[in-house]
């Protein structure tokens, strides 16, 4: 990283628009399929036969299937469990798609990535809000001591719970904010957030994930809203993406970081 947070913001983008436009980026996923809403194992359009079977999937394919797993050409059945990895490393593929086991509270699902999909191809790229200084602030990220459960809608219309872990606390135009934050991989932080923008100016909501991989030991950490993100719903409407929490909404405009897709 260098001392230049501009140029680090310059080289966080171009990660970001590269991570984006992947061939198994957000915009390839062409379909979400829910297997207790085809309990005859068989989903319109992919190939195979799928059906949940506690906490693994049960795959049956025929020769004429096309089915590949683990690189090689399958017939017949096999068990698998929730891919961990990123959609161009799941097991399960047919030519250039790949087929990934996705399970939420206790629910299975078939996630169908493709590179030649019409969200992809559409694509003409994100509006983002140049680097602006005034809106990198501190913070302090105020634990909670365990994980409250929260429940909030998600972008299919379904409502899930959302493990929140403390509140990030900072201000803007002179007044203390909070959001209240999760907890990822590492330690990281990431907020669903909306604005005085949202809905109008910029996406619905957005997400927030601070640049520090995990708040100092005192709590502290830089809120950096250069680096606001569209959440993956924005590419594809397939996405499950969690709605803000209460409270999550500021009464400010933040028009900073990426806003929404490129209109034609």
């Amino acid at each position: 990283m260098s001392t230049d947070p501009r140029q680090d913001w310059r080289e966080w983008r171009e990660a970001r628009e590269a991570a984006v436009s992947a061939p198994y980026g957000p915009l390839s996923l062409a379909g979400h399929h829910w297997l207790s809403d085809r309990p005859e194992g068989r989903i319109p359009a992919v190939p195979g036969e799928w059906r949940a079977d506690g906490d693994e999937v049960v795959l049956t394919a025929a020769g004429g299937d096309g089915l590949a797993v683990d690189g090689k050409p399958f017939t017949g059945t096999v068990r698998l469990a929730a891919d961990q990895g990123p959609a161009g490393e799941s097991r399960v593929a047919a030519g250039e798609r790949r087929f990934v086991l996705l399970r939420r509270e206790g629910e299975w699902a078939v996630r169908d990535f493709d590179p030649g999909a019409g969200t992809r191809r559409a694509f003409r790229g994100v509006e983002v809000t140049p680097y602006d200084e005034r809106w990198v602030v501190p913070g302090v990220f105020r634990p909670y001591g365990e994980t409250r459960d929260v429940r909030v809608g998600n972008a299919d219309g379904r409502e899930r719970d959302l493990g929140l872990a403390g509140e990030l606390v900072f201000a803007l135009d002179g007044d203390e904010r909070t959001l209240q934050v999760a907890v990822g991989e590492g330690g990281s932080l990431w907020a669903v957030f909306a604005d005085a923008t949202s809905g109008d100016d910029s996406h619905r909501f957005r997400f927030l994930k601070p640049p520090a991989p995990a708040p100092a030991a005192d709590g502290t950490v830089t809120v950096d809203f250069n680096r606001a993100l569209l959440p993956p719903c924005a590419f594809a409407d397939h996405f499950l993406c969690p709605f803000p929490p209460p409270g999550n909404t500021l009464d400010v405009a933040v028009p900073a970081g990426e806003r929404r897709l490129v209109r034609n």
